[in-house]
């Protein structure tokens, strides 16, 4: 549970580093779930001839590296979430036991619940990030879920009928985030932060002259930890300097009933102290709304998730 101190930095600073709040057997229940995932990808590409190493010989980091390397999209496929861009009936996307369980777990809601209320939906916005060494990325990758992500406040990268919406951005560390391998970095909130002005970049970002950053403070964090974020905290990530992967989860919640960013994807009730039988408690059900939302998405126009255009003045 959060102290009256922490509570009072979160509100003020819009920021907030918890360690150990994930439990170790819910991580290792999404570690064993990716791995297995990780293992049907990679003998599909090797079987197409597009990885060369047989997968005896690599474990979960190798068969990563191997595929990145070689031009498979392990993204898509691990994530959480369907794309921004135009989607397929074919578009993949994960969605399991465990990490239905990472979303619904108890530690984590009870942190959120202090913040912003008893009514918890489980915001659409969600990733997986799974982070190559700098050094493996392709000279094009501008990908924010695998490259280092460029200043931004999550307001800003949702629609406009979320303006007003109580949520908190978690970003949960499957494996220890550090400064050399990339973990985020914050500008602590203003008293009257506001949106500011983003571009369509390489990534959806706040806009040259709107944002000092040489104050920013680095926000390492042990696996099972967890960096909560208000929506108008400008935030990024450093660039990944090891020769290791950094694996996280981008997750976020919102009152109950208001707008979430994203109203053409399925959100759902994690929890409600008013009316508990409303929560959803079966994965199923929670994969199935996405695979609803992606066949009624591919046969219909395109919708966009980006409210900046790049010939807006101060994107010049």
């Amino acid at each position: 549970m959060l102290t009256r101190e922490q509570i009072d930095q979160f509100n003020m600073q819009g920021f907030l580093v918890l360690p150990n709040v994930i439990p170790e057997s819910v991580l290792e229940r999404v570690r064993a779930e990716y791995a297995a995932l990780l293992d049907t990808l990679y003998d599909g590409w090797f079987r197409q001839g597009l990885v060369k190493k047989p997968a005896d010989q690599l474990d979960f980091w190798g068969k990563l590296l191997s595929a990145y390397e070689a031009g498979c999209d392990y993204f898509q496929p691990m994530d959480i979430s369907l794309p921004g861009d135009q989607i397929q009936m074919g578009t993949p996307f994960h969605f399991g036991p465990a990490v239905f369980d990472l979303l619904r777990a108890a530690p984590l809601l009870d942190v959120v619940e202090q913040l912003i209320g008893p009514e918890l939906t489980s915001n659409p916005i969600q990733h997986i990030r799974l982070k190559p060494p700098s050094t493996a990325l392709d000279e094009n990758e501008i990908r924010a879920h695998i490259t280092a992500t460029d200043w931004h406040q999550d307001r800003a990268v949702a629609l406009e009928d979320a303006d007003q919406t109580d949520m908190v951005t978690c970003w949960i560390a499957v494996t220890d985030a550090t400064i050399e391998n990339g973990c985020l970095q914050v500008q602590p909130k203003a008293a009257d932060q506001t949106i500011l002005p983003h571009c369509p970049r390489k990534q959806t970002g706040i806009a040259d002259g709107y944002l000092d950053s040489d104050g920013a403070i680095p926000l390492p964090v042990k696996a099972g930890g967890v960096v909560l974020f208000h929506p108008l905290t400008p935030h990024a990530s450093l660039t990944n300097h090891t020769d290791g992967f950094r694996w996280s989860f981008d997750i976020r919640y919102n009152k109950t009933g208001q707008p979430t960013g994203r109203a053409h994807f399925p959100e759902f009730i994690a929890r409600s102290r008013a009316n508990p039988e409303t929560e959803l408690n079966d994965w199923r059900v929670w994969k199935t709304l996405w695979k609803d939302t992606r066949t009624k998405l591919a046969q219909s126009p395109h919708t966009d998730i980006h409210r900046w255009s790049s010939d807006a003045p101060y994107c010049a």
